[in-house]
């Protein structure tokens, strides 16, 4: 198994040089990781971007575009053939069509090649001309990112905080009480089976409540995998000397095959060739949702932090050490929910949730960045009276089709009554906040533009802009 994975790390660093060495001085490659927790906008989000790249008249803040430097954008063939190609032409069908509707969510890595063709800044333009870099999207969910937490952690340690969690929360009962009747010693396959869907129910229940400690998310994502041993564990509660043929070792087996056979390849072959990130973030749900989801949705962000290896991408380092994360972008969703004077109440909570996390990145040698955003802009503001009072509302269209002007409430100004677990008796997004659910409007778009959005131009220059 050694031998095996020494000849593994060596291969994988042999094509980590001819590529760096490709991209350092042929065509730089950039390659974007996008992630994010469930219904945090990622299918949206790249739909969005790629079509405001191609289209670029809402992308003033794109440095490149400003400048008059992007000569032509296009798609290419990515250049991974053993991923699926991320389904952009039927996605931006689903939001710009005659019926618009929000298209699937993530349930399955892919990625989409986008090819720039620039003409250089300064002295360099006259003397080299136009250059080609490629933007290399890749999707993934963010269930499978928080996996790679489970690199470092034993079963028994897992199980132990899986467990402290659940039981205080009603939904995990039937699991809880078959995991507590589990047998020590004689066990059978039907069992195991019963632990792991009740395991995966509760899974499932947690997501829908806006809980992210949702591991293993290939238990809410198995594709191929459905049914499979690999799939088949759940946490169990501590044994001092669990019998060699236990249920309890069994899971144990089952748990380290899980990290070795799924979460290693993922980390190997996608997620360590990734040099720029970002994580979408339904922040404004966890908020509503009060107290619990903030802290757990705080939690989430930690575990997604410490799976990445952040620092600079210096072309000997590559050669070197594999490439790092060199920016990171968190992103707070669905900032058209709110009034434009909110905004940056959101962006302060966002930064706040990151503190601790994004200090490490910066501290080794990466570049980070808060952001609220609307990757497609589904609302118009506009102002209600109520009691004397001016409220700064939003207008949009709910599923059945009805337009509604909301008022969600306000966010406060010091992001700590809410990053510190300081709600108990407050509620900054009021009841309305739980019906704005709203679809994507019909869209006219003239020759050239994109979807409209909020500050996707200002995301793009901070993750690409200083490639273009």
């Amino acid at each position: 198994m050694r031998l095996t994975n020494l000849a593994d790390g060596v291969t994988r660093q042999l094509e980590s040089v001819g590529d760096s060495l490709s991209e350092t001085f042929f065509e730089p490659v950039i390659r974007l990781g996008v992630t994010g927790m469930a219904r945090a906008g990622k299918t949206v989000f790249i739909t969005s971007l790629v079509s405001n790249l191609l289209n670029r008249a809402r992308m003033t803040q794109l440095a490149a575009q400003a400048e008059g430097r992007i000569l032509a954008a296009y798609l290419q063939p990515q250049p991974d053939d053993t991923l699926p190609r991320f389904e952009y032409e039927s996605h931006l069908g689903a939001l710009t069509g005659p019926a618009p509707h929000w298209p699937a969510s993530t349930r399955s890595i892919s990625e989409l090649r986008l090819s720039f063709r620039i003409r250089p800044s300064g002295l360099l333009g006259g003397v080299t001309g136009p250059r080609t870099v490629h933007l290399d999207i890749v999707d993934y969910p963010g269930e499978w990112l928080l996996d790679l937490g489970l690199m470092e952690k034993s079963y028994a340690e897992w199980s132990q905080e899986v467990l402290s969690r659940a039981e205080s929360r009603p939904l995990s009962r039937d699991f809880m009480a078959c995991a507590r009747a589990a047998p020590d010693g004689d066990w059978e396959e039907p069992q195991a089976q019963t632990l792991a869907r009740l395991y995966t129910e509760y899974l499932q229940g947690a997501r829908q409540a806006g809980y992210s400690d949702v591991t293993p998310g290939r238990f809410l994502l198995p594709g191929d995998l459905e049914g499979s041993p690999v799939l088949t564990f759940a946490p169990l509660p501590p044994q001092a000397s669990p019998a060699r043929r236990g249920l309890y070792r069994e899971m144990e087996r089952r748990y380290e095959a899980y990290k070795a056979r799924v979460v290693k390849p993922f980390f190997r072959d996608h997620f360590a060739r990734i040099d720029r990130q970002v994580v979408l973030v339904d922040a404004l749900s966890a908020i509503h949702s009060g107290p619990a989801a903030v802290a757990d949705l705080n939690q989430g962000l930690e575990a997604v932090l410490s799976a990445f290896r952040p620092g600079q991408n210096a072309w000997l380092s590559r050669l070197l050490l594999g490439k790092r994360v060199e920016k990171i972008l968190f992103a707070a969703t669905k900032a058209d929910h709110l009034h434009h004077a909110q905004h940056g109440r959101l962006t302060a909570i966002m930064e706040a949730l990151v503190t601790s996390a994004a200090s490490r990145a910066n501290f080794a040698g990466a570049r980070t960045q808060a952001l609220s955003i609307a990757a497609l802009r589904c609302t118009t503001e506009e102002i209600l009276r109520h009691d004397g009072r001016a409220l700064e509302a939003v207008r949009g269209l709910l599923p059945d089709g009805r337009q509604v002007a909301l008022y969600p409430g306000e966010l406060p100004e010091d992001p700590a009554r809410i990053t510190r677990g300081h709600l108990a008796g407050d509620s900054w997004l009021d009841g309305d906040y739980s019906i704005m659910n709203f679809a994507p409007a019909r869209l006219s778009l003239k020759p050239g533009e994109g979807p409209p959005h909020i500050r996707l131009d200002r995301a793009a220059q901070f993750l690409i802009g200083d490639k273009l």
